[in-house]
């Protein structure tokens, strides 16, 4: 399957989708590298599960449907929904989870839409609420970023026992291995009273965001900035979108620091810089305009914060981009660039 990106009339490209999907996959290594560093192998494991069950899945709706497996499996659609989604899961979610996850995603939000390029939500992200609205706890489990080789680091075959088998090693309590996401700390402990500045004396903080999750951001924006610059993704997409959450988190924090968390910490917490950069740059549920990206971008942006400093939920990518989507349609149509020769107004 191929088509030609064309910007008329000096610059052409042509690009299949399996080699846009390979370079998002590429792109994603650095921050997968990151994860996995600090913590551990259930990372690495979510995903051979996500994409061993996202190729099955792909290739029954296709069988189902009667449509060619070789072309449309060697478009690498189906493993970049798999990466995404993994890499938004708790390191030791038990593979069922993952399954159902992926399952939600590949099978619902894209085949019984029509497929790639007919499916109006993001599949990762459709996957990904399904799973946080139906399974909290399993979600929230989050490992306490030791690293591999640290002396409270699961070994690779202990973390498959708990994945596989829900078999925690008796070596280790539950609560010295898990605990609250930077962000997820944050919001309870904002809610129990307690200013920023002594939430951020936690250990469990870095040097700007979450330990672990701020090398992971850097891996990530590494990996974006990369996709930028080969046009895989439009820049206004993660301009708006980190542009949109940084102007409203200064707007909060100029009006009381004590109570709400600076830009930068925003910005390198969670999702945001993933999102900005794989996610929302879905190219099919995306706005299309130059105009309408921006705006698009800039209203998930505005819609992570509210969601986090307001919303039951510490993060809020996901829903935001879903959010987005449906806008998308209505944002294109109102922002057409103008005809060439047509008056304006």
């Amino acid at each position: 399957m191929r088509f030609k990106i064309v910007t008329s009339p000096h610059i052409s490209q042509d690009v299949s989708v399996g080699q846009m999907m390979r370079r998002v996959l590429y792109a994603m290594i650095p921050g997968i590298a990151a994860l996995t560093g600090f913590f551990g192998w259930g990372i690495l494991i979510n995903l051979v599960i996500a994409t061993a069950v996202a190729l099955l899945a792909e290739t029954v709706m296709l069988t189902v449907r009667g449509r060619p497996l070789a072309l449309h499996l060697s478009d690498f659609s189906a493993v970049v929904t798999a990466w995404l989604l993994a890499v938004a899961l708790p390191p030791l979610a038990p593979w069922w989870l993952t399954a159902l996850g992926i399952f939600s995603a590949v099978v619902v939000a894209k085949h019984l839409y029509g497929g790639l390029g007919y499916n109006p939500f993001n599949p990762a992200m459709v996957g990904y609420v399904v799973l946080l609205i139906s399974f909290p706890r399993e979600m929230s489990t989050w490992l306490i970023p030791h690293g591999l080789g640290q002396p409270h680091a699961l070994s690779f075959l202990e973390t498959l026992r708990v994945i596989f088998n829900s078999e925690w090693p008796a070596r280790f309590a539950l609560d010295a291995l898990t605990g609250a996401t930077p962000l997820d700390a944050l919001r309870t402990q904002i809610g129990l009273g307690l200013t920023v500045t002594g939430i951020r004396n936690s250990p469990v903080f870095g040097i700007i965001a979450g330990q672990g999750w701020e090398w992971a951001a850097l891996g990530f924006l590494a990996g974006g900035l990369w996709l930028v610059y080969t046009r895989t993704a439009d820049w206004r997409i993660p301009a708006g979108m980190l542009g949109g959450l940084a102007i409203i988190a200064t707007i909060f924090y100029l009006a009381d620091p004590q109570h709400y968390a600076p830009p930068w910490f925003h910005i390198w917490s969670g999702a945001a810089i993933f999102g900005a950069f794989f996610i929302a740059t879905d190219p099919v549920t995306a706005s299309t305009t130059a105009r309408g990206r921006l705006i698009y971008g800039a209203g998930i942006g505005v819609l992570v914060y509210i969601i986090r400093g307001f919303g039951g939920y510490p993060d809020g990518v996901a829903f935001s981009v879903l959010l987005m989507n449906i806008a998308a349609p209505a944002i294109d149509l109102y922002t057409q660039p103008r005809v060439f020769g047509a008056r304006r107004g």
